[in-house]
């Protein structure tokens, strides 16, 4: 079982900045492939980024450039620093964690950018 905690989300205005965090469980947490996805009201659940064991990194192309994903193996963390924030970014951010054939989530942290 791997518990998943996220952290760092709040109101901030468009163009702002933010760095959300996803506290991880469990001791091999290198071998984890974790990610980050997104739901916004009335709309279905979204990619965002992804990052394997290796620091191999993928985005969704609207955040591209704007969102970098990272990870600490000795903290069991995993980053999303997310730059230049706009009104359609607003949304409950979770993190995901894929650990061989099984997929975990954490509950989600609310990101709200006002205009």
């Amino acid at each position: 079982q791997v518990q998943l905690i996220e952290s760092g989300g709040g109101l901030v205005q468009a163009g702002g900045s933010l760095r959300l965090s996803c506290a991880a469980s469990g001791r091999t947490f290198g071998d984890y492939y974790m990610g980050w996805s997104r739901q916004a009201p009335g709309k279905e659940r979204e990619f965002v980024a992804a990052i394997n064991w290796s620091g191999s990194t993928s985005y969704a192309d609207s955040v591209k450039d704007r969102f970098t994903i990272s990870r600490d193996n000795a903290k069991n963390t995993v980053y999303l620093q997310v730059h230049s924030l706009k009104p359609e970014d607003t949304a409950v951010y979770y993190c995901y964690a894929k650990v061989f054939t099984r997929d975990y989530w954490g509950q989600g942290t609310q990101v709200t950018v006002s205009s």
